[in-house]
């Protein structure tokens, strides 16, 4: 095994700090948009920007409302960069921006989904109904009302369960990060998503 010597130190710790500063951490880029700098900021909206609005759009089935959301929790971020204190990492302290941006939305507009519901919620709930066949069009019509009425299943969830069951079921998040962005504790957002799933498994059998 080669040696390295003393000399090469310093060179090689140079190297590491060069590449370092080439692809900062999150919290990294925070602290430089907090002393002023836009273009470590728009390396944060960048990095996060698709994911914001996939959790927008599963919480409005709309496509543009889903952007003004994401745009709007951005601002927000923006807004409130002094705030962030590096006791969370960003990623859990900007998401939990989403979903509160998200929630509120829900609460000024109730009314069903504007678009088809998604059919990895049919799959989540109940795996079992797949279909690997080809559709007929009154297949395809029955499957459509079938997936709005699930959608309003979803819809008429308590929102701290639809928050927990888009997080996990759509967004592919831990527990532990769903607590995180929800403030409480990970057996509680087990207790949401048991529920919510019960609720949805519910709603299923009545439509069937």
């Amino acid at each position: 095994m080669a040696i390295i010597s003393a000399a090469a130190l310093p060179a090689i710790r140079q190297l590491m700090d060069y590449h370092a500063t080439l692809s900062p951490g999150d919290n990294e880029l925070v602290v430089s948009a907090q002393q002023g700098d836009r273009r470590a900021f728009e390396e944060l909206v960048e990095r996060h920007k698709q994911k914001a609005y996939r959790i927008a759009f599963d919480f409005t089935r709309d496509r543009e409302e889903a952007k003004d959301l994401s745009q709007e929790a951005f601002l927000k971020a923006f807004t409130h960069l002094k705030s962030f204190d590096g006791r969370s990492g960003f990623y859990t302290w900007f998401y939990r921006i989403v979903v509160n941006v998200c929630l509120d939305y829900k609460r000024r507009n109730k009314r069903s989904p504007t678009e088809e519901f998604n059919e990895s919620v049919e799959n989540q709930v109940e795996p079992s109904q797949q279909s690997t066949t080809t559709l007929s069009p009154y297949q395809h019509v029955a499957a459509g009302q079938m997936s709005r009425k699930i959608g309003a299943a979803l819809e008429a969830l308590p929102p701290r369960q639809r928050t927990a069951f888009i997080l996990k079921n759509h967004q592919g998040l831990s527990i532990k990060e769903i607590a995180a962005m929800m403030q409480t504790a990970e057996g509680t957002v087990k207790v949401h998503l048991h529920r919510a799933v019960s609720a949805l498994r519910r709603s299923l059998a009545e439509l069937t």
